[in-house]
């Protein structure tokens, strides 16, 4: 029965905490979003991911940190108590949001296997190359029309290119538009997928195709460098969208043009447009702020980490009874 209650109350804190700050994300995200939009497209994109994230790594680390040290140590064993209806009914709710997010995330995979594995029977032999010398990302070429042009995979990514697309894209465009893909694969987005997949929670799509977007911007940022490069790829992506209707990116995959529509255009226009401040360094005071206050929270945990713990066990008191 100990053991019982123990996860009872642990879930039940767990799926708490992830609530609260899944809304309190829902409420805010769209203002963060804004400001953001005067930043770089990779710091928006970024921040929009840690902020997706961030209610279930919460919610894992005070559950995991607090909630099971407290029941452990300050909970006693001999008493025989009942569980709670409350704690139960939570307890089952957080089990129910971890077997959604591992069911979600596991489907995804097979997904994405099962279109790589068909994609494969379609490869043309001999067709896999390295983008170039100093990039290890294998470009692979299918004779079937779709995808035009996409990353796949997450342990051993590549892209893969159709005959299509390679036909109708000249040399400079073909360039620039895997280099944008080449992007996806360096910053991991496909494994990013994955990890949104995990922390699944309702009334989160708006925002995750908010990051999305920004992701495909930022990448667009990072495949050129000068006005030309960007007119290229503007280009690059204005002959893919018209290649076949436009769909949803895959399952765990980065396609160079996918719906909605209004992104492909929005994408085409800020590429017309490049500027060069685009391409300056993200300063790194966020980063040096961010690690002092990373150290200053675990000093201040460190040293109140016992009263921490007691205040903890005397607030999951009442799930228990």
């Amino acid at each position: 029965m100990f053991a019982v209650r123990g996860i009872a109350v642990s879930l039940s804190i767990f799926v708490v905490i992830y609530g609260v700050f899944s809304v309190v994300v829902l409420l805010a995200w769209r203002k963060i979003w804004l400001w953001g939009q005067s930043h770089p497209a990779k710091r928006c994109a970024d921040l929009l991911f840690i902020l997706r994230t961030a209610p279930f790594a919460v919610a894992a680390g005070v559950t995991l940190a607090f909630a099971v040290p407290s029941f452990l140590l300050l909970e006693p064993r001999s008493v025989d108590e009942p569980v709670g209806g409350v704690s139960l009914i939570l307890g089952c709710c957080g089990i129910a949001v971890i077997v959604a997010g591992v069911w979600k995330a596991a489907a995804a995979l097979l997904r994405a296997s099962e279109n790589i594995a068909r994609w494969s029977s379609q490869a043309m032999a001999g067709a896999c190359s390295p983008i170039d010398s100093s990039n290890s990302v294998t470009v692979r070429r299918i004779s079937g029309p779709v995808p035009p042009l996409t990353a796949a995979g997450i342990l051993r990514p590549s892209i893969w290119l159709s005959r299509a697309a390679e036909f109708v894209l000249n040399e400079r465009e073909l360039q620039s538009a895997l280099r944008h893909e080449s992007v996806h694969v360096r910053r991991l987005d496909n494994l990013r997928k994955l990890v949104l997949r995990v922390v699944a929670f309702p009334g989160m799509a708006e925002m995750e195709s908010a990051w999305r977007e920004a992701m495909e911007m930022a990448a667009d940022d990072a495949a050129v460098s000068s006005a030309s490069e960007a007119l290229d790829l503007a280009a690059a992506v204005i002959k893919l969208s018209t290649l076949a209707p436009l769909q949803p990116p895959g399952e765990l995959m980065t396609a160079l043009v996918h719906t909605p529509l209004e992104s492909v255009n929005a994408r085409v226009g800020r590429l017309i447009a490049w500027e060069e401040r685009r391409q300056n360094p993200i300063p790194g005071w966020s980063l040096r702020y961010a690690m002092c206050a990373a150290v200053a929270l675990v000093a201040a945990l460190a040293v109140s980490y016992s009263e921490l713990l007691v205040r903890m066990h005397a607030a999951t008191e009442w799930l228990v009874r």
